[in-house]
């Protein structure tokens, strides 16, 4: 029902009335990934085509309501959902959803922005090639917001973010106009890159309504490795010696705290998390031995202080038994060094996604221990460790038995520095009443270290004072000054990533 309003009257002649919802339960449009935030819409608008989402633009334009583009709606700052004004019309981009082409000789496909990073996935490995971008939310993320908020994931390592894997977009601009840019080259140096402006700008200057992206070959053998580390400067060495065997083989290189492993044990006791019994002086380098598939044998996490544990992939283009056999190689010069106390080689691919599993399944079990608050960082590898062992301090002084969640890609520097409450403690209390004492700590301590307060989940709202307070007055300056250009009318997803 439209109740007469013109503006809604005019998005059901563009989208058709079937599309203009504006009635019953929407809450999988206004609520965000994480349920911290509800708003209202005026509509949310289902466009089929980039010609569709031009005309809605014009007509939000000519009506005077703001924009909010919304892909999956997986987004961890809390920027696709509208605010709590319900003047706001939200753009759904999940019909739009297609792949459009696969070009085997120019090794690119393109994709309309509302494909679901899984069925990339598979159309790529159909054709034969690898889409390498991997998110722990692919089966619901879309390549349209993986873009617009520069997803990261585990193998930025070898491949880089959703940046890097991006040749060319087609985007609606805030006048309602379409670029036509998905030509696919890799070369193509005439003047200022737009593609880069609309990539990471969350839906704040146009909305990206397709895009060609890279494929890669698909590798002959993938194998995945657990290795327990004394330490977080052991990881760093490990990497290291990770890059010196493996080289571009090494595509995936994640760390895991104790504490972060032993919710996945507590709340998902069936993915058996690897237990590491302290190896004895004299036993000898590691044996590859198989990664635990199942059994109900008794296991535990941390219980030999195992601090931290690793999780390597190994890409090769020769055959699994090369692979097989670098692995082994690094981790014997790992053992000998003492960066590694124990480690386990999966067997077969079902144990390799095991792995990977009990990895993915972090934020799901850190979700059931309770609301927690969570921090998306880089740092500088080289300095990660010195960084984890001054916040941890300043933390637990600051409040005596919080628990940290620390997990993330280390390989490329990105941290996933999460608090939990206090054992026995109220975790909502925890999160209303401390969220900003402890955001205060861990975002000045970032700021010591030269890094940055957001990895790969972006700004939205919810880090937009945050980033005002660390971000340079010289960079905070420039990024008004291309919203202001490019969107004049402040009417695409205001409020987020900058304030004008």
């Amino acid at each position: 029902m439209t109740g007469g309003n013109p503006l809604l009257q005019s998005l059901q002649g563009i989208v058709g009335a079937q599309h203009v919802l504006c009635e019953g339960d929407l809450s999988a449009y206004t609520q965000d990934w994480r349920k911290r935030f509800r708003g209202k819409a005026l509509a949310v608008v289902r466009p089929a085509s980039a010609a569709e989402v031009a005309g809605v633009v014009k007509a939000c334009a000519a009506g005077g309501a703001s924009l909010v583009p919304q892909g999956g709606n997986t987004g961890l700052a809390v920027g696709s959902v509208p605010d709590e004004s319900g003047t706001q019309v939200v753009l759904s981009m999940r019909r739009m959803n297609a792949v459009r082409e696969l070009n085997a000789a120019n090794l690119t496909v393109t994709v309309e922005a509302g494909c679901v990073l899984q069925n990339l996935q598979e159309a790529a490995g159909k054709a034969g090639f690898l889409f390498p971008l991997s998110l722990a939310a692919e089966g619901s993320c879309t390549i349209g917001g993986n873009l617009a908020t520069n997803a990261g994931g585990t193998q930025v390592l070898r491949y880089g973010n959703a940046r890097d894997l991006c040749l060319g977009l087609e985007v609606v601009t805030a006048q309602g106009e379409i670029w036509h840019g998905l030509s696919g080259l890799r070369k193509d140096n005439t003047g200022y890159d737009l593609r880069d402006l609309f990539v990471g700008s969350e839906g704040t200057l146009g909305v990206i309504t397709a895009a060609t992206l890279k494929l890669y070959p698909r590798p002959a053998a993938r194998l995945t490795a657990w290795a327990a580390v004394p330490s977080m400067q052991d990881a760093v060495t490990l990497l290291g010696l990770a890059h010196q065997h493996l080289g571009a083989g090494l595509t995936g290189f994640e760390v895991m705290g104790q504490f972060a492993l032993s919710l996945v044990d507590k709340h998902y006791p069936q993915l058996r998390v690897p237990f590491f019994e302290a190896p004895a002086a004299s036993a000898g380098p590691p044996q590859a031995r198989p990664a635990p598939s199942g059994g109900s044998e008794p296991h535990a996490v941390g219980s030999v202080g195992v601090p931290y544990c690793v999780l390597l992939e190994n890409s090769d283009h020769e055959s699994e038994t090369h692979a097989r056999e670098q692995f082994e190689r690094l981790l014997e010069t790992a053992f000998d060094q003492g960066c590694v106390s124990d480690a386990v080689v999966a067997e077969n691919l079902g144990q390799a996604k095991n792995l990977w599993h009990i990895r993915e399944s972090i934020p799901l079990a850190q979700a059931e221990e309770g609301l927690n608050i969570k921090h998306d960082i880089s740092i500088a590898v080289s300095r990660i460790p010195e960084f984890v062992e001054t916040t941890n301090a300043l933390l637990a002084g600051a409040i005596p038995g919080i628990r940290l969640v620390n997990f993330g890609h280390l390989g490329d520097g990105n941290l996933h520095y999460n608090l939990q409450a206090p054992e026995g403690g109220d975790a909502a209390a925890f999160l209303r009443d401390r969220e900003e004492e402890v955001n205060a700590l861990v975002y000045g301590s970032v700021a010591r270290f030269d890094g940055s307060i957001s990895a790969e989940h972006g700004v939205g709202s919810l880090k937009l004072e945050k980033l005002e307070q660390h971000k340079s007055p010289v960079a905070l300056g420039m990024m008004r000054a291309i919203k202001t250009a490019l969107d004049p009318r402040n009417m695409m997803n205001p409020g987020r990533v900058i304030r004008v």
